[in-house]
This record gives structure tokens, sequence and C-alpha cells, in this order.
């Protein structure tokens, strides 16, 4: 018996992967039919985000909407998410239309969601949000502040500079042996998924271009709206609301009447 060298059979059975996936990207009967079945698998999907938006809408006379939920779902919101982690929370990519008519909702909120799609997709999603809102509605998007991040690099830090360097370090750079702004920085731009971060002057002009106007900015936790305080939940999910308000900014938009 010859012996066969499992590199050769690894190679062989690779390239008949190889083969058989071309064969399917370029047969328009196969790629039709997994598009189709693609369809028909979402539609239980379709039917069940279509109940639970049509339930929360009959059962709530203010009419709230929170994009990016996690693990944080908000009594008396509409709680969603592109990625499902707790009961109560409805499938939503917010790259993509929403399933909601045109001035639908009071107020949407968005907490550390903003900064993990493109710049593009933001824009579309804050589109997205100005046509759901009613005529009056008020917009609420939390994210960390790129200016913020940026001011991390001085030659000598203050205290709650040089604390949170240390923090990340410790918390998501445990490979790294020195306490670095630079480090910080780059880990910023590129861990959990973040795709764009913004500053007060590009977070601002979004919503502008969005058709959003009297666009202020808040502080973590506060706002002049009843509504819209006490909301922020990602540093206590995290671990650490201290740090958590250091890095992030909130700005609250209006939708014009």
């Amino acid at each position: 018996m010859k012996y066969v060298s499992p590199n050769l059979v690894k190679k062989v059975t690779g390239w008949g992967e190889v083969k058989f996936r071309q064969f399917v990207k370029q047969s328009d009967t196969i790629t039709g039919l997994v598009g189709d079945l693609r369809k028909i698998r979402q539609i239980p999907v379709r039917i069940s985000r279509r109940n639970a938006i049509k339930r929360y809408l009959e059962s709530n006379e203010i009419k709230k909407l929170q994009l990016g939920a996690g693990i944080t779902s908000l009594a008396g919101w509409l709680n969603t998410d592109v990625d499902i982690k707790s009961d109560g929370v409805v499938y939503l990519d917010v790259t993509q239309p929403f399933p909601i008519d045109n001035d639908t909702f009071d107020y949407v909120y968005g907490e550390h969601v903003i900064e993990h799609i493109s710049w593009h997709d933001g824009l579309g999603m804050l589109q997205e949000c100005r046509r759901i809102l009613k005529p009056g509605g008020t917009i609420r998007i939390a994210t960390p502040d790129l200016k913020v991040l940026l001011g991390l690099y001085v030659h000598d830090p203050n205290p709650i500079q040089d604390r949170y360097i240390r923090w990340i370090t410790d918390e998501h750079m445990t490979d790294i042996p020195v306490y670095r702004a630079s480090f910080v920085i780059n880990n910023a731009f590129r861990k959990w998924g973040h795709q764009f971060l913004y500053d007060g002057e590009s977070l601002k002009m979004v919503l502008e271009i969005a058709g959003f106007s009297d666009i202020k900015q808040a502080s973590p936790d506060q706002s002049m709206d009843k509504n819209l305080r006490g909301i922020e939940a990602h540093g206590k999910n995290v671990g650490d609301e201290e740090m958590t308000a250091f890095e992030t900014m909130v700005f609250e938009a209006k939708c014009p009447n």
C-alpha cells in the first residue's frame, strides 16, 4: 500500500472545495436557490419582529426606541439590536431601512452604537431615525469622544487621563507591558468592532446633514427631558461609570416640526 501524504490529501480536498464554491457562485440557479432559502429563513424573524413592534406601539402612549440595546433593556422602550443578547430585545440592523412607519416615535436613543458602523452607515442610521421620529421628537446619541481620546497624547497626563490609560490597559490590553497613550488610542480605533470615532464637531455635522435641528451637547445621565435622564448603562455594563463618563460625549437633537 502506497503512502499518501496528508498534505497532498488536504491540498486536493481543498482544491475540490474551492472549485465547488466557484461553481456555486457561477451558477445562477444555485445562487438563486440559496438566496430564496435565506429569505424563507428570515420570514419567521420578520413576522416575530413585526408583531413585537405592533404590540409595543399599541401598549405605549409615549413611543421610545433604543438602538443597540445589548444586555440593557430599558423599561417603556422598544429595545432593539442586531445581536440579541437578552429577552425582550427585537432584531434591528441599523445599517438597513427600519421596518417602521414615518412619524412613529417620540424618542430614539443609541448608546455606544454609531461608532460600530461606517460614517456613511451612521448617516443612513440617523436619516432613518429622523424619518421615524414625530415632528418635535428627540434623538439622543452617546458615543466615545475622539477629542478626549486624542487628548490622552500629552507629555504629562492629568490624574483622570492617567487613570483612564491604566484602566484600558489593565482591562483590555493585558499583553501590553507599559502604560502608553499611543497604545490606548490605537486600541480605541480597532477594538470592539469600532469603525468610525466622532468628535463633537463631526457628530453635530452628521446630525445636521441627517436633518436634525436644535443640536445640543448633554452630560451622561443628564437631560432637560425627564424621558432621557439616567438611561446610560454602558458604565454599569463595563464596570466603571467614571471612566465611561470620561470617554463619552452625549448629544441630543430635535426632529423639526
